[in-house]
């Protein structure tokens, strides 16, 4: 089956089908799947833009003396892209407290990797609009 074995061609294949109407040929439990996965991808990458701010403003907060910026250009950056995603999937909202749950626990791992510290929350200690606003820089 083409889906397995060139997985571009089955793509530009299942497009020319849906677009001409060949819904008789089309591979839909293929193209179903591969529409989850694609939402399960917003989700992800959501998760990671979080991890990444999370980190930073860890960081930010546990070693004050290190803060530059590096770390200031970061947590702007990923506040936007975060503001840019989540204008791009409004959706993804409704699961924001658990998102932010999973993207902590990320966090707290590479914090500790790249602080050498162990005293991080065991729970994010900070919600999702703090994290969000230009004015939050946790002290």
């Amino acid at each position: 089956m083409l889906y397995e074995t060139d997985f571009y061609a089955w793509t530009n294949q299942q497009a020319l089908l849906l677009r001409t109407g060949n819904f008789v040929d089309a591979d839909m439990d293929n193209i179903a799947e591969e529409i989850q996965s694609m939402g399960r991808r917003e989700r992800r990458e959501l998760v990671s833009r979080l991890k990444i701010l999370l980190v930073h403003l860890l960081k930010w907060q546990y070693q004050p003396a290190f803060r530059g910026r590096s770390w200031e250009l970061t947590i702007k950056e990923q506040r936007k892209e975060l503001e840019l995603h989540l204008l791009d999937n409004p959706s993804l909202k409704s699961g924001l407290h658990q998102s932010l749950a999973d993207a902590y626990a990320l966090a707290v791992i590479r914090a500790e990797n790249e602080t050498g510290l162990e005293s991080f929350p065991e729970i994010c200690p900070y919600g999702f609009d703090e994290v969000m606003a230009e004015e939050f820089w946790p002290e």
